[in-house]
């Protein structure tokens, strides 16, 4: 993949989403007639979570369900990101860890099988871009910041923008949505490595 822009760094108190729109502001794309509408393909798009776990790091991941994302390359504040989780399909290598996870002190997906985000602000500074909304886990919503980086496929033209990945990274505190079962066992923090890969639905 080619990046459209350097890798993004900000600080995150949470993350699952994607309002995309300032990295292709900041790289000169020209202004579109009206806001574009992107759909998702769920087979090749994942969240990738990072904890710890005794001595050493536990990886897993949780594929994306669904995301409705309407980028305006001309008005930031036109566009709209939605994005769905399926926490009932969160997977890592050692099966009770995974049962753990999604057990009643921590993800409770038998109750609350879903993570929502949506977006609602987005904001741009020199080669950084901010994307603030607000995600919901367990039923409880909390405010979110996050950063973004977008590819296009290798070898695509500078201006084609019909297919796109979009990669967002940074953490969470579990018990800031009531997810803190197993403290004397697992971190506190989980790291996200969110990758949706989208293609343009209309000119």
């Amino acid at each position: 993949m080619r990046p459209l822009l350097p890798s993004l760094s900000a600080s995150l108190s949470a993350s699952l989403s994607a309002s995309l729109l300032a990295s292709l502001v900041l790289c000169g794309t020209p202004a579109l007639a009206k806001p574009v509408h992107y759909r998702l393909d769920q087979t090749a798009s994942e969240v990738a979570f990072e904890i710890d776990l005794g001595q050493g790091p536990l990886r897993g991941t949780m594929p994306v369900s669904a995301a409705d994302l309407i980028l305006d390359f001309d008005r930031a504040a036109a566009s709209s990101v939605r994005v769905t989780l399926d926490a009932s399909r969160a997977r890592t290598p050692l099966p009770f860890a995974t049962e753990a996870m999604k057990s009643a002190s921590v993800l409770a997906t038998g109750t609350h099988p879903e993570i929502r985000f949506e977006s609602t602000r987005l904001s741009a500074s020199g080669q950084k871009a901010s994307v603030a909304g607000k995600i919901t886990i367990r039923g409880v919503t909390r405010p979110i910041v996050m950063a973004a980086q977008i590819f296009r496929p290798k070898g695509s033209a500078a201006g084609d923008r019909d297919q796109l990945t979009v990669r967002l990274t940074g953490t969470i505190r579990r018990s800031d949505f009531g997810a803190g079962g197993f403290a004397d066992l697992v971190g506190e923090e989980v790291r996200l490595d969110i990758t949706a890969r989208i293609r343009r639905t209309g000119r």
